[in-house]
């Protein structure tokens, strides 16, 4: 006779496709859930110390030991930074089209682990760095050779391919183990995001507070060591919760599927279209249930791509589904371009944010703050910001909305828009108290220390990370949520794009105002010595760049159409929340 567990509910099963590592289906009780996602959790944790314990004081290792200037330092920053953020377009095709979220993970995981070691030697040993220099004037030191900079940058773009892996999988790894087709798994889902970044932003928190404080007072060596060690442990409880997981089966490439789709249209653009939808091109029900996939219905929007599906007898035509996953990803696409403005913004934090520290009375009696301890501040008012938004807000406006999301995810992004203009006009206004004390204690040419505190910076830090808890949060929800099932990692590939673009852009202006406004004898805006320059006009020209942005974001977004659930799962909340 079979036993209860032979014979288990079926309803036990999930339904949205997710696998055991052997290609079976697995049961809701014993696999996924929150029991899974804490094993995640702890690796992120580790993983942003390792992060933001490298870039959170980059721009200071490249100031004080490779004696690199302003505009220098701040660009290699962002342009490391920004690599960082982009390579996950590349880890989320090999996982999406090949080798499947976990095994790119863990790769990639290897590769990161690799470079967080050569960085540790490369601030370690004597011969990989230049030598001390204490001159106030950077050109008066000896700037690292060839080899000491091939060897750094080696290290730091080694452990960007790495995270070009870890990032857009991890997450999207973790959102997985929530079944859509259970409503209470579903509801689960909804606050995932938010906890997700309440989580592992105490990594960063650490990383803002101790490690770049070890890494100031004690030394470097022991300040990268530290992180490197607890990624290598991370790594190994990510490992230990494999039992417990949920997995998806690669779906083959995206990018293929959307350049099929968008090559079949232009083919077939003057192909009439049939007089009724159910005569393009579309396999059954039973064909994707048999392969775990979902087949999606035809929209209206967009509707030149639909052309793909026209059988024209001579090629094999895309089908419904591969129109309208490529229609939804192309849908996104205004959307991303409108997050390219905060992302700039958030470039900030870690370069001219962290020099302006550098410039003010760090003193607490006789301990001195380092600079980049002042994002710890950002990470603080996230973490609180992130329980807030979603114990108290998200549940008032649950009511009168009748919305599970509180908001929608595009009313989120457009509050955290409105936050990063705010932020800059008080950055500007700190800026010119900065300079005004400058030139009324005579220090703009001397470039010394002000007698001014740190603090006068802690409102735009904090700020930045209550619109981090509003935007990021709602851009890594919205990127994953919207796209396609068989597209989510390139999906949330997406979210983190928006970041690395934004770190180019914010190169590539901070190198262009400098330049033009240093034209025909001036001065110019940004210079070494900060309090000779003008950062002030720079964050003003970031406030009507925020303000332009916003208003075409308000355009965009009323034109945009949200993506048909794949279950009644968002139903049956809204059901509950009217009852």
């Amino acid at each position: 006779m079979a036993t209860a567990e032979e014979t288990g509910a079926i309803d036990d099963y999930t339904k949205d496709g997710t696998v055991d590592l052997k290609g079976n289906p697995v049961r809701r009780s014993k696999r996924g859930g929150w029991r899974a996602c804490y094993f995640f959790v702890v690796y992120e944790i580790f993983e942003r110390m390792a992060f933001y314990g490298i870039s959170s004081n980059l721009v200071l290792y490249m100031t004080k030991k490779l004696h690199q200037g302003t505009v220098e330092s701040a660009n290699n920053v962002t342009n490391w930074v920004g690599t960082i953020w982009i390579t996950p377009i590349l880890g989320a095709f090999i996982a999406d089209a090949y080798l499947g979220r976990y095994k790119t993970f863990l790769i990639s995981c290897a590769i990161y682990l690799s470079g967080m070691t050569l960085l540790t030697l490369t601030v370690s040993v004597p011969g990989l760095k230049p030598p001390p220099c204490n001159s106030a004037n950077m050109s008066d030191c000896k700037r690292a050779s060839p080899l000491q900079l091939g060897v750094f940058y080696t290290a730091l773009y080694i452990l960007a391919v790495g995270t070009g892996g870890t990032k857009p999988n991890i997450s999207t790894i973790g959102a997985d183990q929530f079944d859509d087709f259970e409503p209470k798994e579903k509801a689960q889902k909804l606050s995932f995001f938010n906890w997700w970044e309440f989580s592992i932003f105490f990594g960063t928190l650490f990383a803002n507070t101790i490690l770049v404080y070890v890494q100031d007072n004690v030394g470097w060596a022991l300040g990268y060591g530290l992180p490197t060690i607890g990624l290598a442990i991370s790594i190994g409880i990510f490992l230990a919760g494999t039992p417990f997981y949920r997995h998806r089966l690669p779906n083959g490439s995206p990018f293929t599927t959307m350049a099929k789709v968008i090559v079949a249209a232009i083919q077939n653009r003057k192909q009439p279209f049939p007089n009724h939808s159910s005569k393009l091109h579309e396999l059954d029900l039973d064909d994707y249930s048999k392969q775990g996939k979902f087949r999606v219905d035809l929209t209206s929007s967009l509707r030149f791509f639909n052309k793909a599906a026209i059988n024209t007898g001579t090629n094999k035509p895309c089908t419904v589904t591969q129109v309208e996953e490529t229609k939804q990803m192309l849908r996104m696409i205004p959307i991303l371009v409108m997050t390219f403005v905060p992302s700039t913004m958030l470039a900030q934090v870690q370069t001219l944010f962290v020099k302006q520290g550098t410039t003010l009375d760090r003193s607490i009696g006789k301990f001195n703050i380092p600079p980049a301890c002042l994002t710890g501040f950002t990470t603080f008012s996230m973490l609180v910001s992130v329980v807030i938004y979603d114990r108290i807000f998200v549940k008032l406006m649950r009511k009168l909305t009748k919305n599970p999301r509180g908001i929608t995810l595009l009313q989120r992004m457009g509050l955290g828009l409105v936050l990063h203009t705010i932020i800059m006009i008080i950055a500007s206004l700190v800026e010119r108290k900065r300079l005004s004390f400058a030139n009324e204690h005579g220090l703009v040419e001397s470039g010394a220390q002000l007698p001014l505190t740190i603090f006068i910076l802690l409102p735009q830090f904090l700020l930045m990370g209550v619109a981090d808890a509003v935007l990021e949060v709602a851009k890594l929800e919205f990127f994953y949520d919207q796209a396609p099932e068989g597209m989510k990692s390139l999906g949330t590939s997406y979210s983190t794009t928006t970041i690395g673009i934004g770190n180019y852009i914010s190169s590539f202006l901070l190198s262009t105002v400098a330049h033009i406004t240093a034209r025909n004898g001036h001065k110019g805006w940004i210079l070494n010595n900060l309090n000779a320059s003008h950062l002030d006009y720079y964050y003003g020209f970031f406030v009507i760049l925020n303000v332009v942005n916003f208003i075409v974001f308000i355009f965009v977004s009323r034109f945009y159409v949200y993506r048909a659930e794949t279950s009644n799962s968002m139903e049956v909340l809204k059901e509950e929340l009217e009852h």
